[in-house]
């Protein structure tokens, strides 16, 4: 249901909205493919939790190829993600924006911490 939600409703409002957006590349159909996230930009990385882990398209998209762009404050920036399930994710949700970071503890079934290194 959540995903649903979340690929039918806020996904598309997000494209058009100057939102946080993760791209990746589509695992099977080489596309791109777009996500409104939350995050936030510390010392040239951009940090984020996954409400669904492993189970988020996006999160398999990064698995096949970890060559992201983030679109933060209306600027596209490249980058290289990595999946980090040693980290704390609720720890880490303390040091990002609030509103996102409640929807993510309230939504979330399976947390999981990426770090994007931007170019």
């Amino acid at each position: 249901m959540v995903h649903r939600v979340q690929r039918l409703l806020v996904n598309p409002v997000g494209r058009q909205l100057p939102m946080t957006m993760l791209e990746t590349t589509g695992r099977k159909s080489g596309k791109p493919r777009r996500t409104a996230v939350g995050g936030r930009v510390v010392d040239n990385q951009f940090w984020m939790v996954s409400e669904h882990g492993e189970h988020s398209d996006y999160v398999r998209n990064i698995k096949a190829n970890p060559a992201v762009r983030v679109r933060v404050g209306g600027r596209w920036r490249t980058g290289t993600a990595h999946l980090l399930p040693d980290d704390d994710p609720v720890q880490r949700l303390g040091n990002l924006p609030r509103l996102n970071s409640a929807m993510v503890r309230l939504m979330g079934s399976d947390l999981l911490t990426i770090r994007v290194d931007l170019d």
